[in-house]
């Protein structure tokens, strides 16, 4: 456990999470699998028709799209991070074991927006922080604004 999150060592147990985290929120939720070095987004190096890594490992990727607003979607890479785009906000490199606190501060309406930027808070004290670019401020980031 960390900061008194569940660990997720696999991109299943992720899914497994967001799929918790939208029944908790009562959002639809959407999954497209990508399993294999073949299909993966970060493994170009792969050859033809090869599926697994060097170590013998299937890669498995996921994108996952909430319904509602605000409008999210998450990227689980099989490196153990992520990408959240929160209403076309893109924040990368999110860690695979942070996600859930992520997005439980973005539905739980924990995230805000303060001068350009949306912060979202996440365990011990810690902000994600990303800038939002005039042209993408839509009504729920304008709602959101501190």
């Amino acid at each position: 456990m960390i900061g008194g999150m569940k660990q997720l060592p696999t991109t299943q147990a992720a899914v497994t999470a967001l799929r918790a985290i939208a029944a908790q929120y009562a959002v639809e939720i959407e999954v497209t699998d990508d399993i294999g070095a073949d299909q993966t987004s970060r493994r170009t190096a792969a050859g033809v028709g090869v599926t697994t890594d060097a170590d013998g490992s299937l890669p498995h990727e996921a994108f996952v799209e909430f319904g509602g607003v605000p409008r999210v979607s998450v990227r689980l890479f099989s490196e153990g991070d992520a990408l959240i785009t929160v209403e076309d906000v893109e924040c990368p490199d999110i860690p695979r074991d942070d996600v859930p606190a992520f997005l439980h501060s973005v539905f739980g309406g924990l995230a805000f927006v303060k001068g350009r930027r949306l912060i979202v808070p996440l365990p011990g004290d810690r902000t994600h922080k990303e800038f939002v670019p005039m042209i993408l401020l839509t009504p729920w980031l304008s709602s959101r604004a501190r």
